[in-house]
Order: structure tokens, then sequence, then C-alpha cells
């Protein structure tokens, strides 16, 4: 006999273990004033390009960092440190999402008061990661128009825990014959007035918006500015 039950208070065990971490977190961000901002998405969605021109451009004004988790190798974090932000690598080895504890871990030995934005890029995966939460202020969930118009309605539980979802490499829409008002009423269905994005990494198009809008989160520092 399979031991399912055992199974399950294991991870129950586990979720909660990473809940209080991630109240944690998010205490000792608030009392920092930083803002913390979440990406998960599936391999290839383009969220790594998408965070190196919001680390880049956001950068200019203000003063940001980025955690990013992949399987291997720290190609992504040598990619988002050509922003000139502060970037750590988190290698999960088999792990296919990023925990709390591994987020607190990174950035153990940062002066997260100098910041004012930390990002923090998942690995690319739209299951695991929607049972973690990291102490995120925001959680994006980004969707390309090469992944399908439905995607929502096969991955709904990472729409229903995302605060905003962002359409990436909207150059490629045409090509690919991409469906917008399917998507946008894939997403309405699962989770309805969600806030959506559309922009292109490469052409520079929706950043404006999306950059105006992550700079109206700004936290302010519990008990002080």
């Amino acid at each position: 006999m399979i031991p399912t039950p055992r199974v399950v208070e294991v991870r129950k065990n586990v979720l909660k273990r990473n809940d209080e971490m991630a109240r944690a977190l998010r205490q000792r961000f608030a009392e920092a004033g930083v803002t913390v901002v979440s990406l998960v998405s599936s391999p290839g969605a383009g969220k790594t390009a998408f965070l190196e021109q919001t680390l880049t451009r956001l950068g200019a004004d203000h003063r940001v960092a980025a955690v990013v988790g992949d399987l291997a190798t720290e190609n992504d974090a040598q990619r988002l440190a050509r922003s000139g932000a502060p970037v750590r690598q988190i290698t999960t080895g088999t792990l296919c999402h990023l925990e709390a504890a591994m987020v607190e871990e990174a950035i153990a030995d940062w002066n997260i008061a100098a910041l004012e934005f930390l990002f923090v890029e998942n690995v690319g995966n739209l299951v695991c990661p929607s049972s973690y939460d990291l102490g995120e202020h925001l959680r994006l969930v980004l969707l390309s128009v090469t992944e399908g118009e439905d995607k929502p309605l096969k991955y709904p539980t990472i729409f229903n825990t995302a605060d905003v979802a962002v359409i990436t490499k909207v150059d490629l829409a045409e090509a690919v014959e991409f469906n917008w008002k399917l998507a946008r009423a894939s997403m309405e269905a699962v989770r309805p007035g969600m806030r959506i994005f559309s922009v292109s990494s490469k052409t520079g198009a929706g950043m404006d918006e999306w950059l105006r809008f992550v700079a109206s989160l700004k936290c302010a520092r519990v008990g002080g500015v």
C-alpha cells in the first residue's frame, strides 16, 4: 500500500516551515523598506531577458538587486550582472523551485536596507513554485506569445497565486499568429481582473508602462523613511 497519508503530512510540514520563513523574510523586507518582486514562468518564456532589461532601466534611478534560481550553471546570474546590479545565483540541483530558506541564505550578507527593489527569478516551472511563498510583495507570472493562449487554463494555480501577468516576446506575436483576445479570455477565466502587461525585451515595447508600475510599488521602511 502506498503511504499517502505520510507523504501528505511531510508535505504539509515542509510548506508550513516555508511559510514561517517567508513571513519572517517579508517582515525583514518591510523593515528595510525594500520591495520584493518574484518572477515565475516556464523555461524559455523570456523572464531572464525581461529581468535584465528591468534591472538595467530601473537601476538608472533606483537601487536594485536580483537573486536567480536555476537547476544548474550560473549563466543567468552572469547575464543579469551585465545590468550592473548585484546578483546572486541559487543552484537548486534537482529541486524544481526556490524556497524561502534559499532566498534567505542567498542574501544573508547583503545590506538589504541599501536596496529599493529586489527581484527573485524562480526556476523555470509553472507547477512547483505556486506552492512556495518567498516573502515577496508581488509575484509575476510570465507567458510568451510562443507558448499558446491557453497556458492559464493548463496551469491555473500559478495564475491564481500571481498578482500580475506579463505577456512577453510581443514582437513575435504576428509571426506566431498569437490570439490576444483568446489569451486575455483564458486569464480572465482563471483570475478575473488580473493586471496584464505586454512587453518585448528585444524592442522595448511595453517596458515603460511596466517600469512605471513597478516603481510605484516602492515600499516605505517600517518605522521610518
